[in-house]
């Protein structure tokens, strides 16, 4: 029994740090239980996502700030584009909506040096 200053009865305040700590221990717990089911169904989605002959959803959307964490898969981003497009159909694909314009001509660019898609006119490109 921990040690007390009136022999043997615990403080108030002995008592909410054990119930603190037991609180704590639960809810951590409860965190990496969460964590495990939202880890099974982001493979449960991979798996299904394969099944439809598609590719996994792209890296990383970005958060409401326009600030995206992780690495877009252009190539992916084609992949899902009309035979001609805009780049105002580039910004529907989840995860683009806020992409700075510049990073979007500079996707573009890479397409059309890399021969995966041509500019037709002003505008409109079309996949190769």
């Amino acid at each position: 029994m921990p040690r007390t200053s009136l022999g043997g009865v615990s403080s108030a305040f002995e008592r909410v740090q054990r119930q603190a700590r037991s609180l704590l221990v639960d809810l951590r717990g409860q965190i990496r239980n969460k964590e495990n089911e939202l880890k099974r169904l982001k493979e449960e989605e991979a798996r299904l996502s394969t099944l439809l002959g598609g590719s996994p959803a792209p890296a990383a959307a970005p958060s409401a700030g326009g600030v995206g964490k992780g690495r877009i898969n252009w190539r992916a981003v084609l992949k899902q584009m009309p035979k001609q497009f805009k780049a105002s159909d580039i910004r529907r694909v989840r995860g683009l909506k806020n992409k700075r314009p510049s990073e979007i001509f500079a996707a573009i660019t890479r397409w059309i040096d890399a021969g995966l898609a041509r500019r037709k006119s002003r505008g409109i490109y079309e996949r190769v």
